[in-house]
């Protein structure tokens, strides 16, 4: 199988510093543009798991950068150009430090609170009765605080205008935004026999303009459940057939890890690692409707290091 790209180091002219995440590699050039580097890791329960996955960055990066455009009628996004498969290059904003959370579904973390008694979500009023993964009346906004260590925290409305996180005037169209943003992955998703369950956006600014951040609509930030059978599965109390990367934080926990202290990352064999990429590949298949061309695996940091040059040269 081909090499993934787990690590990058470049130094592109004007680079004045390099972050890595825990999938990207984002490099900030003259404080004007960022050249984000979606790579092969792949991480779970926030843990860097030890082998990459191979075009699992191509995946992720293909489909956050059809869906920037098109959603760019919504709202203007960070998005300047993608110059290679594996590579977004756009506008350095000044990030808002909320994440924007909508659910359509009471699923994952906000079943969780509720399934512990919590019918408080965020500021949000959530009703009596409700069952795992039944649709919420209207999707429902439960944003985060941007952690810069450990874990996001659960945050209301009002405490984020309270507490001058965000003005009240930019807090209502965030808001708009988010549900414009998650109407059209709905429809989107509709059209290909999904449900857009649940997503995050991330929003920046610039001299006075809200941009759209990051990646949208990917396995990696949203949930989707299949339409087909979606019905008769929570009238049985079954669970949803899922397209995410939950097949992968199953795997992890049937073979003993959540990321917890002293608990090991299972060997991930080539047979593993090469199922994986496999899945990526019908992720993104199945939310485009598009069969997926591999890049060329030969050289592939010469590759990325050459596009995003060219690029570079482009926009000064």
């Amino acid at each position: 199988m081909t090499n993934a790209i787990v690590e990058t180091n470049f130094q592109f002219p004007g680079q004045k510093s390099h972050y890595v995440g825990k999938v990207r590699d984002v490099y900030n050039i003259d404080d004007k543009y960022l050249v984000m580097i979606v790579s092969d890791r792949i991480s779970a329960f926030d843990v860097v798991l030890p082998k990459g996955i191979p075009f699992k960055g191509q995946v992720l990066n293909q489909i956050a950068s059809r869906f920037l455009d098109a959603t760019a009628d919504i709202v203007p996004n960070w998005k300047v150009a993608t110059p290679d498969p594996m590579v977004t290059v756009g506008r350095r904003c000044e990030p808002y430090k909320v994440e924007m959370v909508i659910r359509g579904y009471l699923t994952g973390h906000a079943w969780r609170e509720y399934k512990a008694g919590k019918r408080m979500l965020c500021g949000v009023c959530l009703p009596d009765g409700m069952v795992e993964n039944q649709k919420f009346e209207q999707p429902i906004i439960t944003p985060t605080t941007k952690a810069s260590e450990g874990h996001d925290e659960d945050i209301s409305r009002e405490e984020i205008i309270s507490q001058g996180i965000v003005s009240e005037a930019d807090y209502i169209q965030l808001e708009q935004y988010t549900r414009a943003l998650f109407a059209r992955g709905t429809e989107m998703a509709e059209k290909m026999g999904l449900i857009l369950v649940d997503t995050k956006y991330e929003f920046g600014h610039i001299d006075g303009t809200i941009y759209l951040m990051d990646e949208i609509h990917t396995p990696d930030s949203s949930r989707y459940f299949y339409i087909d059978g979606y019905k008769e599965r929570l009238a049985n109390g079954e669970p949803q057939r899922q397209l995410s990367k939950e097949f992968v934080r199953q795997w992890l926990i049937e073979n003993g890890f959540q990321g917890k202290d002293g608990q090991k990352v299972p060997e991930m064999d080539e047979a593993r690692v090469n199922s994986i990429s496999e899945r990526y590949i019908e992720l993104y298949e199945r939310i485009t409707g598009e069969p997926f061309v591999k890049a060329d695996p030969a050289n592939v940091i010469g590759r990325i290091e050459q596009n995003v040059l060219n690029c570079l040269k482009s926009l000064h």
